[in-house]
């Protein structure tokens, strides 16, 4: 198979949670055990820190990322979902991983995988893992792909655990609560691991402290209130809060003898995007008009880009919009502007919910606008109609800004 057809057979024949939601969702970490096990458990033969939380997990992530490889280690980053290439995912010092082994990886354990009806996310797991302990990293960051307890990557023994966050996401598989959510995501403490909150709200923090406990792990809280004198070319508001947990987290690192300077530290959160090639967190891609993609997905991550968006300078404001169709409206859309011009669509998926649907729901909340069949179209009667002192926005889900970038 080529590269091409190659990932497309991952993508179609076994669930993949981004395109088809619930039903890819598996329930435990049997399958994941039995492949690290094929594999040779790949994931014991590298460092590892393991990032969870509902917001800002890839952000710091490839923070982290940025902030070692400055520091001169060979470091492994594993994220998802992708925005173009299925490779972004799987990256050493932001070099993706080349097509030739994602290939190759496939067709040596091809009649495994599929003897074991493995999801298309373990098959992805297994593939980092083993290429990250085949180029020998230093060490790797693993993103959590959803919730944490029962994710695919929490097989690793990491030297540091990180939750940055907890709010409402994937409802129908974490829980309804706060609390139920916190307990899943505590799922990757690890016993005598130390482990960092980046956010802590009165329904959680009882949870991680008595999962930390029972686990012998130190706990650290980060404190919201300190002085932040580091700034990074990643611009959202939202990112003050990850570069306190990146901080706390470079500190216990350095703790377990990873040396890592100021100058490392400054020209890391400096050179995200260039040196992991993160995109999609409040890009703007465009001046006049200007033009913001932004991946916030949920109720607490929009809030933050809406604050951000209102904050900005324009005569009219537009907005490209779609989302999946598993999210609650109800909680999202009240918190858009009333009087922005709205361009409804969907992204090529089956999860995307329908555009007319989309435009119905809005209009309950007092937002109008003309729907659209593709994203693309959406953007380009976006510009159309913008002078060049407006701001245009593209937003709602990771595929949104996917089909943009």
């Amino acid at each position: 198979m080529t590269y091409q057809e190659t990932v497309q057979w991952m993508f179609s024949q076994l669930p993949m949670y981004q395109r088809q939601g619930k039903t890819a969702f598996k329930k435990d970490l049997n399958n994941i055990l039995k492949l690290s096990e094929h594999l040779q458990n790949p994931e014991t033969k590298f460092k590892s820190i393991h990032v969870g939380g509902t917001n800002g997990k890839g952000s710091v992530s490839h923070m982290l990322a940025s902030i070692l490889q400055e520091a001169g280690y060979k470091v492994g980053l594993y994220t998802s979902p992708h925005l173009k290439d299925f490779r972004e995912r799987i990256r050493i010092n932001g070099i993706p991983i080349r097509k030739n082994c994602v290939i190759n990886f496939i067709k040596r354990n091809k009649k495994f995988l599929e003897e074991n009806n493995l999801s298309f996310f373990e098959m992805t797991v297994g593939m980092a893992f083993e290429y990250f302990a085949k180029k020998q990293v230093d060490i790797a960051i693993i993103e959590v792909g959803l919730g944490g307890r029962l994710d695919s990557t929490n097989i690793i023994k990491p030297v540091l655990s990180v939750i940055t966050n907890i709010s409402f996401d994937h409802t129908q598989m974490l829980g309804d609560t706060l609390e139920k959510i916190a307990f899943e995501k505590a799922g990757i403490i690890k016993k005598n691991t130390p482990v960092i909150i980046g956010e802590t709200t009165e329904e959680t923090t009882n949870i991680f402290k008595n999962v930390a406990k029972e686990k012998h792990s130190d706990i650290y809280f980060v404190n919201k209130n300190s002085e932040l004198s580091y700034k990074s070319d990643l611009t959202g508001i939202y990112q003050q809060k990850n570069i306190r947990t990146v901080l706390q987290a470079i500190k216990i690192l350095k703790q377990k003898g990873f040396k890592i300077n100021d100058k490392a530290i400054k020209s890391g959160l400096l050179k995200v995007k260039g040196n992991t090639g993160l995109r999609g967190r409040w890009e703007i891609i465009q001046e006049n008009p200007k033009i913001i993609l932004d991946t916030a997905h949920n109720e607490a991550g929009i809030k933050y880009v809406i604050k951000q968006l209102l904050q900005q300078n324009y005569e009219h404001l537009h907005i490209v919009l779609s989302f999946v169709n598993d999210k609650n409206l109800k909680n999202i859309l009240p918190l858009f502007p009333k009087d922005a011009i709205y361009y409804f669509s969907k992204a090529q998926i089956p999860r995307a919910l329908n555009e007319v649907e989309l435009q119905e729901q809005a209009k309950k909340y007092g937002l109008k606008g003309k729907i659209y069949q593709n994203i693309a179209k959406a953007l380009a009667e976006a510009k159309k109609s913008a002078n060049k002192n407006d701001v245009i926005f593209v937003g709602g889900s990771t595929f949104t800004v996917a089909e943009i970038v």
